[in-house]
């Protein structure tokens, strides 16, 4: 790791640990300083770590936490699958300012649970925990967050889920796309397009196609998903190929909550998810949803 990679690498875990402690204290708002203390900042240098990392200070990612947006978006989301797709928010959607494109392993491929397919590996330090990245030559197919000391079970969650593939350490690569995938400021990665490969059932594809439908900022609940997609009676197994979701962030599981607007489960633990959605809502608050400049997958 480079002398720079090493400096952001340090930031990004004091910025993480400030959310966490954010999270832990929910829905109290601790003070700038009590929450830089825990970050062993200065408030005058947290203030502007946190900013030139986030686009937002500190102040307004606690409002979006302590706004309870949730339940009055969840009153919307019939509404809300909806409208992206009318206004193109499919397949190819917008995340940020990360243009997204995907396309499915095919089922026989599925089935051979990986074999003949070669998957480069890393970790690299993101906002919400290490960050696993698992990348074909066809895109991004996998996705993990891990706390301090999780990595090994992590990493072994990830790699059972393919187990015949051909698994390469490749960390330079795996770097590149967390800078990228989170917009890193001090490593001056530029937004572009990032390529997904789907691997799993037609069933959970479906799910996970509609997943990547959801703006940022907005929730559905997990029978509007099924509804969505066709299949109004089976909630269960909704919400148990949101779970499977291997790629996580990038497609947005985070973004499903219970009917009654409570969070749900997430499988990278609920603090990350309530700390993902308030990140978003804060960096979404006032914007517009913006078209796609690419097509919908049909």
């Amino acid at each position: 790791m480079s002398e720079k990679d090493a400096h952001a690498a340090r930031a990004y875990a004091q910025i993480a640990q400030a959310i966490d402690y954010m999270v832990a204290h929910y829905p109290a708002r601790p003070p700038l300083g009590e929450i830089a203390d825990r970050a062993g900042l200065s408030p005058s240098h947290f203030q502007r770590l946190f900013t030139r990392w986030a686009g937002i200070s500190p102040k307004q990612l606690l409002g979006a936490m302590a706004a309870d947006q949730a339940r009055a978006l969840l009153r919307q989301s019939h509404s809300v699958l909806d409208t992206a797709y009318e206004v193109g928010l499919s397949g190819p959607g917008r995340l940020h300012d990360l243009l997204i494109t995907h396309e499915a392993m095919t089922p026989g491929a599925f089935k051979a649970q990986g074999r003949g397919v070669e998957i480069g590996w890393g970790w690299y330090p993101s906002p919400f925990g290490d960050c696993l990245v698992l990348e074909t030559e066809r895109g991004i197919c996998g996705l993990a967050f891990a706390g301090e000391g999780e990595q090994p079970a992590v990493a072994a969650d990830m790699f059972a889920r393919w187990p015949a593939a051909q698994y390469v350490p490749t960390p330079e690569r795996a770097a590149r796309r967390v800078q990228q995938i989170f917009a890193l400021p001090e490593s001056g990665a530029e937004p572009a397009s990032v390529p997904l490969l789907l691997i799993g059932t037609n069933f959970q594809i479906k799910v996970w196609e509609a997943l990547l439908r959801i703006p940022p900022g907005q929730t559905v609940s997990y029978q509007d998903l099924a509804r969505f997609i066709g299949r109004p009676g089976a909630v269960r197994a909704v919400g148990s190929a949101n779970g499977r979701n291997p790629i996580s962030y990038l497609i947005p599981c985070h973004r499903v909550l219970r009917k009654s607007g409570a969070l749900g489960g997430y499988h990278w633990g609920v603090a990350r998810k309530q700390a993902i959605l308030a990140f978003e809502r804060a960096r979404t608050a006032g914007q517009s949803p913006e078209k796609p400049s690419t097509s919908a997958i049909e």
